[in-house]
């Protein structure tokens, strides 16, 4: 064996990740609102790039899911992407596995209507004492709300005098969670503060008589214990209940009885004490405002088919101002800004591309996903089919994880609500007469229909709901039926026939 330095020549295949490529990856997996972050950064960064604010111009009677809408290069003028990308790119770089596809197909008439919910903010009184005000918004309101940190700030100034225990009060407000107890260990607080313990639960003692009652709990127990004492229902059985609340959760009512030394009557009346209580206590000062889902894609019905869009809202539109790239490179002397313009410029255009590809992708994978479970959209979740990435990627000539990627984090509004698309995607459970498979999702909707019409005094179990699913060809073992019971937070049949033998 030689070991001498020699010279060779080798030949071989890698797989590169180019910058531009990486862009394209994140864009597709990115959700609406990760999307516009992206953007937005790179709108700051990139002086060719500007954000498009011209209004969105469609020819009269042409409907805005049939119009084309393409990126256009041309002398002078910028190049531009529309959120609206319904037809196909103008670009044949198949780059991400990306090609035309028809989003119309043909379907049977759907029998169900459009359902929608409402999420609006109750409204309140106003601050100065009048309704009659009209220019209030809904962020005047937020900014005009007390928080927790204020509400209890302001009692500790009025109730604790003392500036070393007004300063562990301080505290001690830092300490808590967004439901109100106190995390962290005292100890630690009594040593960063120089104090003695006794002095820092001393403190704790009297900050847990604030508003509102249970605040400055250290366990469930104690913040129960704090609401019953303030409402004078804290006794000796009580005291023994909150030791026992395992047995309440299991509605074990003859361990709590035989504990707390009372009858059924009493037992009864203690636990409805307890579900008056609040758990959470520091949620009554949570006014944030819920976000709403803000769908990718929109799907509705036209004469026997379907229509199948994008959002064009979910959609940031950008442009690359080729006027000032044209002005700017033939003003610059020095390589470096040449070299400089020159990245800007290419940046922007793939930038421009990888939109374009990005919403033609998710329109592509969707209109499939709703092509194969049409059923659903018709008949429900009982008619929704086994489906996997691989039926898609296969269907339309994809990768797996492009299809993965595209299904994350995207809403598509159909006309039975908005559904991630991910929530196509199930399991198939075998059929016992050797026909068509059963969706997992079907299976478990046709389980939650089954005991919520069970009889009071026939309480299914599980090896009765399996033998029932069994009969109907659905083959799926015990164990099965109780994941799935578990996964919809259905009590099991012990608990079940407690709970109805209280209504009974």
């Amino acid at each position: 064996m030689s070991l001498t330095p020699r010279l060779d020549l080798r030949q071989t295949q890698s797989l590169v990740m180019t910058p531009q490529l990486q862009q394209a990856i994140k864009l597709l997996q990115f959700s609406s609102v990760e999307l516009c972050e992206y953007v937005e950064g790179l709108l700051e960064q990139n002086p060719l790039l500007e954000r498009d604010d011209r209004p969105e111009a469609a020819a009269p009677g042409e409907d805005r899911a049939e119009t084309d809408v393409a990126p256009a290069v041309g002398d002078g003028e910028p190049l531009s992407v529309d959120s609206a990308v319904d037809g196909e790119s103008a670009y044949t770089d198949d780059y991400l596995d990306i090609d035309s596809h028809d989003n119309i197909f043909d379907s049977d008439a759907v029998d169900a209507g459009m359902w929608s919910s409402d999420g609006a903010p109750a409204g309140g009184a106003a601050r100065g004492g009048t309704f009659e005000s009209s220019d209030s918004t809904p962020e005047d309101l937020l900014c005009s709300t007390q928080t927790l940190q204020e509400h209890l700030a302001s009692q500790l100034a009025m109730e604790i005098h003392d500036p070393v225990d007004r300063f562990i009060g301080v505290h001690l407000i830092d300490m808590l969670d967004e439901a109100g107890y106190l995390v962290g260990d005292l100890g630690q607080v009594a040593e960063t503060l120089g104090c003695p313990l006794e002095r820092v639960l001393a403190t704790v003692e009297r900050v847990q008589a604030f508003d509102p009652p249970g605040i400055f709990a250290r366990s469930l127990a104690e913040c129960l214990a704090l609401q019953l004492r303030d409402r004078g229902w804290l006794d000796e059985p009580m005291e023994m209940l909150l030791t026992h609340l395992e047995a309440v959760a299991r509605r074990d009512w003859s361990t709590l009885m035989r504990v707390c030394g009372v009858g059924a009557e009493r037992i009864q009346k203690m636990v409805a004490q307890l579900r008056s209580l609040d758990p959470k206590p520091a949620l009554v000062f949570d006014h944030g405002f819920t976000q709403a889902i803000v769908p990718d894609v929109i799907m509705r019905q036209q004469g026997g088919g379907w229509v199948v869009e994008l959002n064009s809202e979910t959609l940031p539109r950008v442009l690359v101002n080729n006027q000032y790239y044209t002005h700017v490179s033939r003003s610059v002397r020095k390589r470096e800004d040449k070299q400089y313009v020159n990245e800007c410029f290419q940046s922007a255009n793939w930038l421009i591309k990888s939109l374009h590809q990005r919403a033609t992708t998710i329109l592509k994978v969707a209109s499939e996903i709703i092509r194969q479970q049409q059923d659903f959209f018709v008949s429900g979740v009982q008619s929704l089919k086994p489906l996997v990435l691989r039926d898609i990627a296969d269907a339309i000539s994809m990768h797996e994880s492009t299809v993965s990627r595209v299904t994350s984090n995207k809403f598509v509004s159909t006309p039975r609500g908005i559904f991630e698309l991910k929530y196509f995607f199930t399991h198939a459970v075998g059929n016992s007469g050797g026909g068509d498979s059963h969706s997992a999702e079907s299976v478990r909707y046709r389980i939650r229909k089954m005991i919520e019409g069970e009889p009071i005094h026939a309480v299914l179990s599980d090896d009765a709901v399996a033998d029932a699913l069994q009969r109907d060809g659905i083959d799926i073992a015990r164990r099965t039926v109780a994941k799935y019971r578990e996964a919809m937070r259905i009590p099991s049949s012990v608990q079940r026939r407690r709970e109805k033998s209280e209504v009974t």
